[in-house]
């Protein structure tokens, strides 16, 4: 006869399991009210910190600059005072501008790209999901962590070719209107990039001029995909 667990042992994995139920529970409500909260968001501004740290140097490489997001499909980020990379998506195309160098990169968004400049638009896809489906279409939930007012989503990208590329992306959250604290993302090379938010605006009035493709003629225009 198969021996029976002892009372202490199946009560611990009765305890367990619900435990875990219960998390669970929880993991998916708190995901559940962070999409909610983007049906909401047309427009967000935040400033922004960015951190780099690189196996190949000894301190990590630190800039400051401002970030804009028009839903569902634009955003433009600045780093450096005044900025020396500008990063700006449209529907159909993301340019990586170099003001300093007079340099602008091109690339279309068909879905079929990969490269560094992919990270952009994974936070922006991670940090804002319409909806759960989209979210587990691209990426898989690792797991949900609340303490105090912050929430952070670690997800996975479910694409393979993907994760060669990068590894995790951790997304924070404040609790009162589910709008980004910070995005972390770690790259399989063992590089890491981490931005924290502050004076975060919530649907403020952005112009579209903001999100267009302006460069004086004197810019030098390539597309890297092409080439």
């Amino acid at each position: 006869m198969k021996p029976q667990p002892s009372f202490p042992v199946a009560w611990f994995c009765l305890a367990f399991s619900l435990v875990a139920m219960t998390a669970g529970a929880q993991s998916d409500k708190l995901l559940d009210q962070w999409i909610a909260a983007q049906t909401n968001l047309l427009t967000w501004s935040a400033d922004v910190v960015e951190t780099r740290a690189l196996k190949t140097l000894s301190q990590p490489l630190v800039s400051t600059g401002k970030v804009w997001v028009a839903m569902p499909n634009r955003f433009r980020w600045e780093l450096g005072q005044p900025a020396q990379t500008i990063a700006l998506r449209q529907p159909d195309q993301l340019f990586i501008i170099y003001p300093r160098l007079k340099r602008v990169e091109k690339y279309p968004l068909n879905g079929n790209q990969s490269g560094p400049w992919r990270d952009a638009l994974a936070l922006l896809d991670a940090s804002f999901p319409r909806n759960r489906a989209e979210l587990d279409s691209h990426f898989r939930l690792l797991s949900v962590i609340q303490t105090n007012a912050i929430v952070q989503v670690n997800l996975q990208p479910r694409s393979q070719a993907a994760r060669k590329f990068m590894s995790e992306i951790s997304v924070t959250v404040h609790t009162n209107d589910f709008s980004p604290a910070s995005t972390e993302l770690r790259f399989s090379d063992g590089s890491i990039m981490r931005n924290e938010f502050t004076n975060g605006i919530i649907n403020p009035p952005l112009k579209a001029s903001l999100f267009e493709s302006k460069f004086d003629t004197n810019f030098t225009v390539v597309e890297p995909l092409r080439q």
